[in-house]
């Protein structure tokens, strides 16, 4: 390295956040430096990544990931053991049958489906609502009551119910994600409501809301780049929190995701395309700052894994 190398001095430090105790938790955060410049400052913990699991079998799943998960379908607990044998950190069950616009199941059977997986898996787990502001708020309160011997994290918790979540949460000892629509200023906003109501910053993600490769992805990595900024350069602690990216939901529904070789050969095979796009999607949002990352197909999650060891030296 040349002398006088130029080298960005930051003022401020992301907060750690850990989920879980011994070898199976997950240490996020504690970086004093823009993702990866560990010649700049810290960055004692590298990226986590996590797969996601549903309630019950997804009807809108690409058949790439059909074929790697249709015999544990139906089977949340079966489905995230095959997701740790394959390499995830950390488990995100997505309540898929309470969305009010499917089957509407009562919160009760998805305290049951929670308390089942929390008694079979040890790792970090992450529970995950339909985006339904109402629903969610019933659905994760129930669960944070429910399951009171072990942390879960909570998500996505948002304005419109982050007091009902936020206080199970507090209530025992939970974690939860704060989500906001890719907007800088409404995620501080978020972040302020939280521990105004009482949520320690040792217990808050961020989740700024993110967009697959050609889908807003660019738009994301800005407010996360912005985010990471006002955290670390401007001494913003209002925004120094781990950033939380939910990549396969986003990448996997797309038509290019999707979309069958037959249907679209000049776009090459399907498979290969679907992974391409989940695993450069992750990539970059980890260079924006991603502390922890939700992906679906294992292969991803190999690919995204070896970049984070190369990256982390």
């Amino acid at each position: 390295m040349m002398a006088g190398f130029p080298k960005v001095e930051s003022t401020g430090t992301i907060k750690e956040v850990t989920v879980g105790t011994g070898d199976k938790a997950m240490a996020m955060g504690g970086e004093s430096a823009y993702p990866f410049h560990t010649f700049e400052g810290k960055m004692p913990h590298p990226p986590k990544i996590a797969m996601e699991i549903c309630d019950t079998a997804p009807t809108e799943w690409a058949a790439s990931l059909d074929d790697v998960f249709k015999e544990v379908y139906g089977d949340p607990v079966a489905w995230a053991k095959r997701c740790l044998e394959l390499g995830a950190d950390g488990v995100m069950l997505t309540l898929a049958s309470t969305d009010p616009n499917g089957d509407n199941a009562p919160a009760a059977q998805a305290v049951e489906t929670v308390k089942k997986l929390s008694k079979e898996v040890s790792q970090p787990l992450i529970v995950w609502g339909v985006d339904s502001p109402a629903k969610d708020g019933e659905v994760l309160r129930a669960v944070a009551e429910a399951v009171d011997d072990r942390p879960l994290v909570l998500g996505p918790v948002v304005e419109g119910n982050y007091k009902q979540v936020g206080a199970g949460a507090i209530g025992y000892k939970h974690f939860v994600v704060a989500q906001s629509p890719i907007d800088i200023n409404l995620a501080k906003q978020l972040n302020i409501l939280l521990g105004n109501l009482g949520v320690k910053d040792e217990f808050i993600l961020m989740d700024p809301s993110v967009g697959g490769l050609g889908y807003g992805m660019e738009y994301t990595y800005s407010v996360m780049e912005r985010a990471r900024m006002a955290a670390l350069v401007q001494g913003d602690d209002k925004l120094q929190y781990p950033l939380f990216c939910n990549i396969g939901k986003e990448v996997w529904k797309t038509k290019e995701a999707k979309a069958p070789t037959e249907e679209e050969p000049t776009w090459g095979d399907a498979v290969k395309r679907g992974i391409a796009m989940e695993s450069i999607t992750a990539a970059s949002l980890l260079l924006a700052g991603a502390d922890i990352v939700v992906l679906r197909h294992p292969e991803s999650v190999k690919a995204v894994r070896s970049y984070i060891d190369e990256m982390m030296g």
